[in-house]
């Protein structure tokens, strides 16, 4: 009784009634009986439980008890269901785990179990592919989609093109402006998208039969946010005027607008181009097959995230007026938010 009083002295923890609802929550819900038993655990050292009732009830050792205690209190909830024991024949060194994650980051392997057949035949190891993606979780990979990125990127061109923003940024006087523009295309039709749905079920979403899109023109600012933007049965060298001259008239006080834009024709127009000659705009293309480093490109998945996943409209006139209150009202609301998803930082594609 006194060594069970001392070790249960060294493995004491008090948890805040916050922890203990979390933890109770999470063993409800828990489909894995390991993780319902890890939790029970730190639940019973909790509540004075002695060690003995804790291995009898759960049929583990002291030294497993201790372990769940030490995980736990590193990491929470999460750092306790995520550490997964392995066999030492299982075990694989710090110069292995390199070995494997310079693998993964040069090729790509569908499943956890085409990893553990990896793993298998060039270290002996064996794993189940369920202890090979709490591994993987470990050593810093998730499982999500891979990413379109044009083959014809220029790496250089890129690069050049960051360096002029940075410089034309930092030199901005108060009457200059930058906008990205481009234009967005949305589909009056419902997008399936990623959300939480109970195993074994599925979610259904609505489909439209129609084919009708929202054709949009816009500019984003990252300097305050700003969106002005307009709608058009389609988008041309002169919608794109229209667009321009709506710029200028909210702007006055500006003197030098500068606009970086893709490559789209329409903006390259003959039309465009006279209509600049007595502006106070200048055009910045971007390098070809750069959509990456249009920060517009950011806004319209914004929008398509929130106007577009998993969401249904009857009516267009619905889904218009949808999209109108998106971009002059909820946008103004959540700038923090809009900030933080664009971002100000630019992403090089590198496909040498």
């Amino acid at each position: 009784m006194r060594e069970s009083t001392k070790l249960m002295s060294k493995l004491k923890i008090n948890l805040s009634k916050k922890q203990e609802s979390e933890l109770i929550d999470t063993h409800k819900s828990a489909t894995d009986k390991k993780e319902a038993d890890k939790i029970k655990c730190i639940l019973m050292v909790h509540r004075n439980q002695t060690i003995k009732h804790i291995e009898e009830d759960l049929l583990i050792d002291r030294k497993t008890i201790g372990r769940h205690i030490k995980h736990y209190n590193k990491s929470g909830i999460h750092g306790l269901l995520e550490q997964n024991y392995i066999p030492y024949a299982g075990k694989l060194t710090d110069e292995e785990i390199n070995i494997i994650k310079n693998d993964l980051r040069n090729g790509l392997f569908q499943t956890a179990k085409a990893i553990c057949d990896h793993v298998e035949k060039y270290f002996g190891r064996k794993f189940k592919p369920e202890s090979m993606v709490k591994l993987l979780k470990r050593i810093g990979f998730s499982y999500k989609k891979t990413k379109h990125v044009p083959s014809k990127a220029d790496k250089e061109k890129q690069k050049a093109f960051v360096n002029q923003y940075e410089k034309l940024s930092e030199a901005l006087k108060d009457d200059e402006k930058i906008y990205f523009m481009d234009a967005c295309h949305p589909q009056h039709n419902s997008m399936t998208a990623y959300a939480w749905i109970e195993t074994g079920t599925e979610k259904e979403i609505k489909s439209n039969t129609g084919r009708q899109r929202v054709n949009i023109n816009g500019l984003y600012s990252p300097m305050d946010q700003e969106i002005i933007y307009r709608k058009d049965e389609s988008i041309n060298a002169q919608s794109t005027i229209e667009l321009l001259k709506q710029l200028e008239q909210k702007h006055p006080e500006l003197k030098t607008i500068y606009i970086i834009r893709d490559n789209a024709r329409y903006y390259a127009s003959v039309l465009v181009k006279e209509y600049l000659e007595k502006s106070k705009i200048k055009m910045m293309p971007l390098p070809s097959y750069s959509p990456n480093l249009n920060l517009i490109e950011r806004l319209w998945k914004y929008l398509k995230k929130n106007i577009c996943y998993n969401q249904y409209y009857e009516k267009y006139s619905d889904f218009k007026s949808k999209i109108d209150d998106f971009l002059e009202k909820r946008v103004l609301d959540s700038r923090d938010e809009l900030a933080s998803f664009i971002g100000n930082k630019f992403h090089i594609v590198d496909t040498s």
